[in-house]
């Protein structure tokens, strides 16, 4: 059994809690598909030619958390959060790993990214407007991009998991 409670998102409320009750049951996910595996675990490849591991798709939703609930929602002018040799501008989104890069910190970077996402929704509406590369986009739209996002990420992690330890359906 788990140790990473993943709360079950409410069946009968408003938009709002809806929206953020699915956000976090797949922010859940992710961690709980990530417990109890150390460094070299969390590293290993899906296979061959890929080099996706859950240590990067870790780093990559800190990206994603930075991005749309910083970035774009309040105009924060960021760096990427992870660089690595090949990519020392950030441009892989966090896939790739840095040397010496560890799961627990990169989940560390991302409980960040996602405490700093939840301050900056409790300050707006649903209907607030970031900026997406000159186009408007309001925060109910970020949300279910966000579900989206993790809903598809997490398939990816259900897979990487298997994988490791055999460990399904967690």
């Amino acid at each position: 059994m788990s140790g990473i409670e993943r709360p079950m998102p409410p069946l009968n409320a408003d938009e709002r809690d809806v929206l953020e009750g699915w956000l976090d049951f797949h922010r859940a996910t992710l961690a709980r598909k990530c417990e109890g595996l150390d460094d070299n675990q969390a590293a290993t490849a899906a296979t061959p030619p890929s080099e996706f591991t859950l240590t990067g798709l870790v780093q990559h939703m800190a990206e994603v958390e930075r991005t749309w609930f910083r970035r774009v929602l309040t105009a924060e002018h960021l760096p990427p959060l992870h660089t690595s040799q090949a990519h020392p501008d950030g441009t892989d989104g966090g896939f790739e790993l840095a040397e010496g890069a560890t799961l627990h910190g990169a989940l560390r970077t991302w409980h960040t990214e996602v405490e700093h996402s939840r301050r900056n929704c409790r300050q707006h509406s649903l209907t607030d407007l970031g900026d997406l590369g000159g186009q408007a986009v309001n925060l109910r739209w970020i949300y279910v991009h966000m579900i989206e996002e993790y809903a598809r990420h997490n398939g990816h992690a259900d897979l990487l998991r298997e994988r490791i330890d055999g460990a399904t359906g967690i």
